[in-house]
């Protein structure tokens, strides 16, 4: 068999094993590959195979002939020093993708078939193609609520587990679709004030202009070691870090890759992304924010119901406490949409400013409420009074500034876009609706969550007048492109309907 020696490309891929071959290599040219055919890498000393997918390329500046070229994800997987011999051959198709293609049929599966294609793809025997195929076939043909719990349970079998040592270890989720909606970044200080442990790990935005871990990132590190989120924990009870160091359910961290240019995310998807990685990370206790209104994920309050239920006979077998509440989805929560406008508003809120947004205080305050009358101290329909005050006496504050302090402050933090752009009241009336989707895609197009500085700061909610003229939101940007995409769709939908005053 011929050999072929290793080298180091340095693409990131996000997540996929990828080979590059040059189209002369006498490998490539026997072997019958083809490009985005998937190729087993077997190191010469032994047979324990690495997957990837092809890439065929022409320039040798990239890879030679005679060489193999990984990237950076499977040339650390491989562990080999470049020039190391290898040999390759046709990688054999997984066998759990035989329960995949029953999947896109219709046919329900059972645990081992999503433990299988879990344990499969967690090994990087999956191409993105093919997790594509999973994941619409699971979101198109549905799932009952049986396998959302057998997905569940898998994501976390695949991955790590942290124990925290305590009876009572919470947290909190939303769902998502709302802009602006960074409550967890006041309920975690409040709640740890309170001395409750809640060892936050967040995801980076999917579909949404900014994730809890983009914005925690303006403040302080969120990517840390184990030892050190350990450490952080048993000292300020708290953590707001992102979740995807920490190899807690990571299936659920590559099929987002995926989820995130396809604008995917199912109920079932959603439920085993969210309760897999809540449990993986040692949570006993959850509140998960369900936002309901026209333009958030969920669109009435029968839809919502479904969800809930959904979530709690998922979380009632798996052991953990559940308590879901739906919220007011109809607008924006806050007035920054975006990593950097999002911190100013919550740093509004910690500081007790009067110009903080009131509307993001008072969820917030509500949330922790809920969050602290876990607390068998703590009297039903006491937790809000608590809140309030651990808020307003500064020590929500003390206690998030000894988070970031812990974490590594960003000594350095970005700051807005310099490309501004005022979208303005085309009549004066009241301001009776804001679309959250537009919102947020308009803030996405201006760069966030990746220009952390890009993003949209309104200045009317609902219920708000407005003259003709008059601002309804400033468009931050960064780069030119960006920002002529951002103008344009403003202006072919300004997220607003106007009405006339009564």
């Amino acid at each position: 068999m011929n050999t072929l020696k290793l080298r180091h490309v340095a693409i990131d891929t996000h997540k996929e094993n990828v080979a590059y071959l040059h189209r002369d290599c006498t490998v490539y040219r026997t072997e019958g590959f083809q490009a985005l055919s998937k190729i087993e890498i077997h190191k010469a000393e032994d047979h324990t195979p690495i997957i990837a997918v092809l890439n065929v390329v022409d320039d040798d500046s990239i890879t030679a002939p005679g060489q193999l070229g990984l990237c950076e994800q499977a040339f650390r997987q491989l562990g080999l020093e470049e020039g190391a011999a290898l040999t390759v051959t046709h990688a054999k198709p997984p066998l759990s993708l035989k329960a995949v293609h029953r999947k896109i049929a219709g046919e329900r599966l059972d645990f081992d078939d999503y433990l299988a294609i879990s344990r499969d793809i967690v090994a990087n025997r999956y191409s993105k193609i093919e997790m594509a195929a999973f994941l619409v076939a699971c979101a198109e043909t549905g799932m009952e609520r049986e396998e959302v719990l057998y997905l569940t349970r898998s994501m976390i079998e695949t991955g790590e587990k942290l124990e925290w040592g305590e009876p009572l270890v919470a947290d909190k989720h939303c769902i998502g679709g709302i802009p602006g909606n960074r409550t967890t970044m006041l309920v975690v200080p409040i709640v740890a004030a309170h001395g409750m442990l809640i060892p936050k790990t967040s995801s980076r935005a999917i579909t949404s202009p900014a994730g809890t871990a983009d914005t925690m990132e303006v403040l302080a590190k969120v990517k840390l070691d184990m030892e050190r989120l350990h450490d952080i924990v048993r000292k300020q009870r708290a953590c707001l870090v992102w979740g995807g160091t920490a190899k807690l359910a990571p299936l659920d961290d590559i099929l987002i890759a995926v989820e995130r240019p396809l604008s995917l995310d199912s109920a079932g998807q959603m439920t085993a992304s969210i309760l897999s990685k809540k449990i993986a990370a040692g949570s006993t206790h959850l509140l998960i924010d369900i936002p309901v209104g026209p333009t958030a994920k969920v669109r009435s309050s029968l839809t919502a119901m479904r969800l809930r239920k959904l979530f709690e006979y998922v979380g009632d077998r798996l052991g953990l406490h559940l308590d879901v509440i739906l919220t007011d989805g109809r607008q924006p929560i806050g007035r920054g949409i975006g990593p950097v406008l999002e911190t100013r508003d919550v740093m509004q809120v910690l500081n007790n400013q009067p110009e903080a947004p009131a509307d993001l205080r008072e969820k917030s305050l509500q949330l922790a409420g809920r969050i602290l009358e876990f607390d068998p101290d703590v009297r039903g329909g006491q937790g809000y009074v608590i809140a309030r005050n651990i808020l307003d006496s500064g020590r929500a504050l003390e206690k998030m500034q000894a988070i970031i302090e812990a974490q590594g402050r960003n000594d350095q933090p970005p700051q807005l876009g310099h490309l501004r752009h005022k979208v303005l009241a085309p009549e004066s009336g009241l301001v009776e609706e804001i679309d959250n989707l537009q919102m947020a895609h308009i803030a996405r197009l201006a760069g966030a969550p990746l220009d952390k500085g890009a993003g949209v700061d309104l200045h009317k909610k609902t219920g708000d007048p407005v003259e003709a003229g008059e601002p309804l939101y400033t468009i931050y940007a960064e780069f030119p492109s960006d920002f002529q995409f951002t103008q344009e769709a403003a202006r072919q939908a300004s997220g607003y309907r106007i009405g006339v005053h009564k």
